[in-house]
């Protein structure tokens, strides 16, 4: 897999984090009041006790060890000066122009043929309208 397509995973793969965590905040916050007007919040007994504090210290290392990942990775990108990038996109026009005057080449090619068989099928056509036999 190329540096790029495993940049795309390591986005994909924090903004997961994110999301669960995000979701797993908002799960597992307690309930707070309000305001002074409304009664204290029940407490939900039926619930599995469950370390509030401690999943938000495992997902935030989780998100900074993908962030760490993703650092990584962007070292890993080769670096090129503003002359290397001109000769790449040169050559990448050069070799453009080349498949641009292949593809002209063949398409001149094929209307010849399909010019010849549409004279062709216009002959037969009107060999088969006069009742004539061909040539």
């Amino acid at each position: 897999m190329d540096i790029i397509s495993q940049l795309q995973e390591q986005v994909n793969a924090m903004g997961l984090l994110i999301l669960n965590t995000f979701g797993t905040l908002q799960r597992d916050a307690p309930p707070v009041r309000l305001s002074p007007n409304y009664p204290e919040p029940a407490a939900n007994a039926s619930e599995e006790t469950i370390d509030i504090m401690e999943h938000p210290k495992t997902m935030s290392a989780a998100l900074v060890e993908a962030a760490k990942k993703f650092d990584v990775l962007v070292t890993a990108l080769p670096l090129s000066g503003e002359e290397a990038q001109l000769k790449r996109i040169a050559e990448l026009q050069a070799e453009n122009e080349a498949v641009r005057l292949e593809l002209q080449k063949q398409l001149e090619a094929t209307e010849k043929e399909l010019k010849q068989v549409q004279e062709l099928f216009d002959e037969a056509a009107d060999n088969c309208l006069n009742l004539k036999k061909p040539v």
